[in-house]
């Protein structure tokens, strides 16, 4: 009985995680329905509400995908609740990743749940573990653009439409990063089990660092130039132009004022 009881609240909805999704819903009712005097903040509210509902998600997908590939611990550590404070970093898996939206609107790979590799057998069940983070990223930039490239905007609020379409950036970028074959993110985890001992010896020392070598590439203009376009490019197949990637950044930013071309072209 007790067992069945601690493997009950093991995987029990965090209150947490239920409160981010509430603060999703609410904001993006503000945004939709234009209730919020400034719809600036609620946008703003929305986007990093349900950006961070998706870093959850994304963290839980790898985390469920251990559990059903062997790795029982995954529920004593909390997280399959969903609860980002459950996380081993949670400043890396939260905290970071909605600084780099508000700074530079980019969705920075979070990632910080403990999987206990040795439990696990078979390297495609190891490679799937890292793949169904970013997927989970790819399924949640499925559904912000569904809209847009089903052609059911009518009758969809500007600020509402342009809040969708730049939380859809994120989830790109997101997934792109993370699918990146650089040692420490998801895409260095899908080809690890496959490649020699020799080779991951050698490239272990420099998995803490591949992020930050990512983000300083980032910072090189011409590389960000080529990644920027890569991404419009996608976003543009999904049926997202610029100017409403454009526009919901600049809702985003409310604290920089409003943009009178948005308003405009809303």
């Amino acid at each position: 009985m007790t067992t069945a009881t601690t493997r009950s609240a093991e995987r029990r909805i965090s209150p947490v995680f239920l409160g981010i999704l509430a603060v999703t819903a609410v904001t993006g009712w503000a945004t939709w329905t234009g209730f919020a005097e400034r719809p600036g903040v609620a946008v703003f509210l929305f986007v990093t509400a349900a950006w961070i509902v998706s870093l959850c998600l994304h963290e839980y997908a790898h985390a469920r995908t251990a559990l059903h590939s062997g790795d029982i611990s995954v529920g004593a550590k909390g997280y399959l609740t969903l609860n980002p404070l459950k996380y081993t970093h949670a400043l890396l898996s939260v905290v970071l990743p909605v600084l780099f939206v508000i700074m530079g609107g980019i969705g920075l790979p979070g990632g910080a749940v403990f999987i206990e590799r040795a439990r696990i057998r078979g390297r495609w069940r190891h490679s799937l573990i890292s793949a169904a983070g970013p997927l989970t990223n790819v399924l949640f930039a499925v559904v912000c653009t569904a809209p847009f490239w089903l052609g059911a905007l009518d009758g969809v609020p500007a600020d509402f439409r342009f809040a969708l379409a730049f939380l859809a950036l994120l989830q790109v970028t997101a997934a792109i990063l993370n699918f990146l074959p650089v040692p420490g993110l998801d895409g260095y985890g899908v080809i690890e089990p496959w490649l020699s001992y020799n080779i991951k010896r050698q490239v272990e020392p420099f998995a803490p660092f591949g992020l930050l070598f990512v983000f300083a590439l980032l910072w090189v203009p011409a590389v960000n130039g080529v990644f920027f376009d890569m991404i419009d490019a996608v976003l543009r197949v999904l049926g997202i132009g610029d100017l409403e990637t454009y526009c919901g950044q600049s809702l985003y930013r409310f604290w920089e004022g409003t943009n009178e071309f948005c308003a405009v072209n809303g």
